[in-house]
């Protein structure tokens, strides 16, 4: 997370209180819960992996009527793949860019945010930005999942290679910025897109279209779980919010941090919390 020198010189008060642990949250507000929306990389995976734990995790919430949503920063290729053979009810990719529901009697329900023709051109200028950021950002790498985006720009700033300095991530944040592209910093990647969208907008017109629910009116039937600082806004939304305990190191650099946070970290953390909805409904 890249956070400039006004924000990191704010005191603590203006920010929203520190997360309580996961205990605190009460059996009622668990027992509410109809959809949880998650993030993926270091929420439900650990050091890159998804652990047996975590798939265990999302197959028991499904099974017991529960709504799963990834919302991911990941591409579309990886998202069609998740919509047809994880226990999940949808899936929001590419930091807002779609939604993707598979069928109960088959095929797969994509919604976009912005159209075809609309992404075709935003392409053309996400590939030259590309092109820029490479040839002026020293260790700035194409994430390997970049062929399988369809509508953004994911610049690798620690997974498949060195960890990127914060002022590198900054210059490749700049770039975004001054083409007009939104720019969004996670735990692996910087992502850019053109449009004025993301999670939450995204979230908001999936629960409209496909369950005919408006989540700003029933917030607390919904909870999120996230693990980085670009989840700020979904933390900030949903009443229910979660943090698995790795997003701890990153609570001094948000303005809006989760509600609460699990005792354990990544797909660990995200069974501790889904063990504790399912205890708190059967209680």
């Amino acid at each position: 997370m890249v956070v400039d020198e006004a924000e990191a010189a704010r005191p603590a008060r203006d920010r929203e209180a520190a997360p309580l642990p996961l205990s605190a949250m009460g059996k009622e507000q668990l027992r509410r819960i109809a959809f949880v929306l998650t993030d993926i990389d270091d929420t439900l995976t650990n050091d890159g992996r998804l652990p047996g734990i975590a798939y265990s995790a999302l197959e028991r919430l499904s099974e017991a009527g529960l709504r799963v949503i990834p919302v991911t920063g990941r591409p579309a290729g990886w998202c069609d793949l998740i919509a047809r053979l994880w226990p999940v009810s949808a899936v929001i990719g590419e930091n807002g860019a779609f939604y993707f529901a598979r069928h109960p009697a088959g095929g797969m329900h994509r919604r976009f945010a912005r159209p075809a023709h609309t992404r075709q051109e935003d392409r053309k200028r996400l590939d030259s930005l590309a092109t820029t950021i490479l040839s002026t950002v020293e260790g700035a790498r194409l994430s390997a999942d970049q062929a399988f985006r369809e509508a953004d720009l994911a610049i690798d700033i620690a997974e498949d290679g060195p960890h990127l300095t914060k002022t590198a991530v900054r210059r490749i944040v700049n770039c975004f910025e001054a083409a007009g592209a939104m720019a969004k910093v996670s735990s692996i990647h910087v992502n850019g897109w053109f449009g004025n969208y993301d999670k939450l907008t995204m979230a908001r017109r999936l629960f409209e279209e496909m369950y005919g629910i408006d989540i700003d009116r029933e917030n607390g039937r919904a909870l999120f779980v996230g693990d980085s600082p670009n989840d700020a806004p979904m933390f900030g939304f949903f009443a229910n919010s979660v943090g698995v305990a790795n997003f701890a190191a990153f609570c001094d650099e948000v303005e809006t941090p989760p509600k609460y946070l699990t005792l354990a970290a990544g797909g660990s953390g995200f069974a501790e919390l889904a063990e504790a909805i399912l205890e708190a409904r059967e209680g």
